[in-house]
């Protein structure tokens, strides 16, 4: 029997999105090791937005630093901001957030103006899922 075809990036439970643009030189650097990850962690869906991108629907935020990473769980924005480019400090953000249970993640995600503000603003799902 084969296996069963993965869920699209926007179906799975937690997803992770670098928010880029394809003039930055550390973006391009960063993509292969985002992709190695994507590898690792098949349970999470994986995207790479360009921000100039006029049909991403993130054009018009705040990003003014690269890499800009995006993490929800379902509708939770769990993080949203710039990240050291080391995928090392991805890997470790994620696995947190992968041990959460749900009513932790809901907790965590509006446990700071700052994270409650991100729920109203930061959620791409919506975004990426219009026509």
């Amino acid at each position: 029997m084969p296996a069963p075809k993965p869920l699209p990036p926007l179906d799975r439970e937690f997803l992770v999105v670098c928010l880029c643009a394809a003039w930055c030189g550390t973006c391009r650097d960063y993509e292969a090791g985002f992709r190695e990850l994507e590898a690792q962690y098949p349970e999470v869906g994986f995207l790479w937005v360009d921000i100039e991108d006029e049909d991403s629907g993130v054009e018009d935020w705040d990003v003014e630093n690269f890499p800009t990473l995006l993490i929800q769980r379902d509708e939770l924005v769990l993080f949203f901001g710039p990240m050291l480019p080391h995928h090392g400090i991805l890997r470790q953000t994620l696995d947190t957030y992968l041990v959460q249970a749900p009513q932790e993640a809901r907790d965590y995600a509006h446990a700071t103006p700052e994270r409650a503000a991100w729920q109203a603003g930061c959620n791409i799902r919506p975004l990426l899922r219009q026509p």
